[in-house]
């Protein structure tokens, strides 16, 4: 799989953008501030409906314009697909799909597959836990994009049950506490987590060995790195990955401690609270590990996304490594190169020429205030 074709209009600082690529490596390069992550940013919303920088779609529009459009033509298994999307900030989506207009724009998920490798992945490792929640169900839905639906099904419920702890809690404390349909919503949350936290475990007995083997290679046998999930169902619960006995145990957690969530006005039982943890040899990595523990780790993590995803979708997903290569030192970052040059397509980010690897040598293009030009 890649992309040939990357059209925007009124996307971050490009008033008008159009640019041709061939399949293996490209690199663009200019100086920060120039526009060259806008461009794989945008390749990364084609595919994600998300960006890797920013939570909502307001800063993706260009100042003083009201909407942004992007188009993104693919080739996948000698196929051509375009991908078109109109960003308006406050509304939805408007989603096309070679000319035709889907109902829903989530049903443009799946027919473009990235991997992105960003400074910001760090905080997979050293963040808080929400960060690595947000790194297992986002390459959920990239392995089954029907995901997205289940945790939007899993947040709004949650939100709901959230409101109604907090009234039915000052209720209780007044003494009028009205309680009878906090069931229900109990069981909607148990449900909805549970096939949530069901796929996690799934996909975390699949991922640890690739993480392993990631880490291995890039670090170049300096540590061992290893993952375990921590639910908030506590540490001695056994967790199998099946949807009726998790969905029956967190129940329980619930019904045991009502009184206390009733308190506190928040649903303290679920894959919302859940954490992945990471380790180096006997030690958590985030705390422990140096800084190029943590980037190794952070590389691994992506790197054995991107295996999962080759595997399950029988194509190479588009790599796009966005200014990574300036923050490794000389090992690491040939390994990287190495690992990463047989892709179908690897997109770069650099500063300077000579932040892209000689692994990585291919069509190049210079950025400049908004401006792309290919100069190879």
């Amino acid at each position: 799989m890649y992309v040939e074709f990357l059209g925007l209009t009124d996307y971050r600082s490009y008033a008008t953008a159009e640019i041709e690529l061939p399949a293996g490596p490209s690199a663009f390069l200019g100086i920060n501030g120039a526009g060259k992550t806008n461009l794989v940013e945008a390749i990364g919303y084609a595919a994600t409906l998300g960006s890797h920088r920013v939570a909502t779609d307001s800063a993706l529009v260009r100042l003083g314009a009201s909407r942004a459009v992007l188009r993104c033509g693919l080739v996948r298994d000698e196929r051509r697909a375009l991908v078109e999307i109109e960003i308006v900030p406050g509304r939805a989506n408007r989603v096309q799909l070679n000319r035709a207009v889907l109902t829903r724009p989530r049903q443009v998920l799946g027919v473009l597959s990235t991997v992105l490798f960003a400074p910001e992945d760090l905080a997979i490792v050293k963040g808080d836990p929400a960060e690595r929640r947000g790194f297992l169900d986002d390459l959920l839905v990239g392995l089954t994009p029907r995901i997205a639906g289940l945790r939007t099904d899993y947040e709004r419920v949650l939100k709901q049950r959230n409101t109604l702890l907090r009234s039915a809690g000052a209720g209780v404390r007044a003494g009028r506490g009205d309680l009878h349909t906090l069931d229900a919503w109990d069981a909607q949350l148990a449900g909805f987590g549970a096939d949530l936290l069901a796929s996690r475990l799934r996909l975390v007995t699949a991922l640890g060995p690739l993480v392993a083997k990631a880490y291995d290679e890039i670090s170049a046998g300096n540590g061992a790195a290893a993952m375990a999930y921590r639910s908030s169902l506590g540490p001695d619960v056994d967790l199998p990955p099946d949807r009726e006995a998790l969905a029956a145990q967190l129940l329980r957690a619930m019904a045991d401690n009502r009184a206390v969530e009733l308190d506190r006005g928040i649903s303290l039982f679920g894959p919302h609270r859940d954490d992945l943890v990471l380790s180096l040899g006997p030690l958590p990595a985030r705390g422990y590990a140096s800084h190029g523990e943590s980037w190794s780790f952070a590389l691994a993590l992506r790197l054995a996304a991107y295996e999962l995803l080759r595997g399950s979708l029988g194509t190479d997903p588009v790599l796009i490594l966005d200014d990574v290569f300036a923050e490794l030192d000389a090992g690491r970052r040939g390994r990287l190169a190495e690992l990463v040059a047989p892709a179908e397509q690897v997109l770069v980010t650099a500063a300077v020429p000579a932040d892209v690897p000689e692994e990585l040598a291919g069509a190049r293009y210079e950025v400049c205030e908004a401006d792309v030009r290919r100069v190879d």
